[in-house]
């Protein structure tokens, strides 16, 4: 059986933690190849996995493989993407998709002109929970969705490694890191819709306080230039509308991770995983109570990835979609410098 070979760019924790694993477990793919800026670390990975090659070249690495894995900062998202969609070479990234929207639509142009697969790892499309939820809304259960709450809330867990805090090579802090992912998620249950404008407001306070308590390691309050608290209130086009808070370091009494959608028939909860009705005259509250395929979300991600490139399915992910996240994020940002709020247009 020929396999689909894939390389790896960038050779930090998510790599190591998740993604290569994940791939060990897909018969029809093999990781021939991985290159980072620490060649040292690449070589480190490529020892403890049994990858062939390790490339100081992204140019040469293209010329090895089919398929390419990005987990950089996110400030090179963009360019490698485009440049393995020049080379014919498959695509999946880490989210967000790219820094802004412009860099986006270069991705797509270079994405549909060489025909290949370009995804985006947003892993909780990926969750059991998200798949029944998909499945529940598509029957027409809840009716045409309206509004839409997500929370993607940390007590204090700000990522005390990594680049996370550095706003040049991330573009901002906890909305872009960690409220994408229920973003993304809360969009693609309720159609994707585009978004029309944009309300938003972003903070730093608590993160540039001296002594501060943080569970995720150390931070240098001095140096902390992004956002570690955001909210927003997002138009769609189709008039549902949605209401956004996300942070590293609230000062609330627990983490919280929800997105609940009311709808004109009925409401669902998607974290834990529940239907909000009125019928026969009364009030009802569904508990799920079993769901089918539980199987791990990186393993479900890296097979479906391997699947899209083979041409064996139609891929779960539409790059549009990622660019309607990155366009809000995006909005958000601006609608936070500005003090008002920001018309999309695209």
């Amino acid at each position: 059986m020929t396999k689909l070979k894939i390389g790896i760019l960038g050779t930090g924790e998510i790599a190591k933690g998740r993604h290569i694993p994940a791939f060990h477990h897909v018969k029809e793919a093999s990781i021939t190849a991985v290159m980072d800026i620490n060649e040292e670390r690449a070589q480190n990975v490529a020892n403890t996995f049994n990858i062939e090659h390790v490339c100081t070249d992204l140019g040469d690495m293209l010329g090895k493989i089919d398929a390419l894995l990005i987990t950089t900062p996110n400030k090179f998202h963009a360019p490698a993407a485009i440049q393995a969609l020049n080379a014919g070479v498959h695509v999946m990234c880490e989210k967000p998709m790219a820094l802004n929207t412009k860099e986006c639509e270069d991705m797509i142009a270079a994405a549909e002109k060489s025909c290949k697969v370009l995804t985006i790892a947003y892993h909780y499309r990926f969750m059991k929970e998200a798949r029944a939820a998909k499945r529940i809304i598509a029957s027409g259960e809840i009716g045409e969705p309206l509004v839409i709450r997500i929370k993607a809330m940390r007590r204090r867990k700000v990522p005390g490694w990594g680049v996370f805090t550095n706003r040049d090579l991330q573009g901002g802090g906890t909305l872009i890191d960690y409220g994408c992912h229920l973003l993304d998620l809360a969009l693609w249950l309720t159609g994707s819709s585009k978004p029309t404008e944009v309300s938003g407001t972003t903070y730093n306070h608590v993160s540039r306080q001296k002594d501060l308590v943080n569970e995720w390691g150390t931070i240098n309050p001095a140096t902390f230039e992004v956002e570690d608290h955001a909210t927003a209130f997002i138009r769609l086009e189709s008039g549902a509308t949605v209401m956004l808070e996300t942070s590293w370091a609230a000062n609330i009494f627990q983490d919280e991770e929800t997105i609940s959608i009311s709808g004109t028939k009925g409401g669902l909860d998607v974290f834990p995983l529940r239907v909000n009705k009125a019928e026969n005259g009364v009030l009802l509250n569904s508990d799920v109570t079993w769901m089918p395929e539980d199987r791990p979300f990186e393993i479900l991600q890296a097979e479906h990835f391997v699947q899209c490139c083979l041409g064996d399915c139609v891929p779960l992910f539409d790059a549009y979609e990622s660019m309607f996240v990155s366009s809000i994020i995006e909005s958000v940002y601006e609608s936070a410098k500005i003090g008002r709020s920001v018309q999309i247009k695209r």
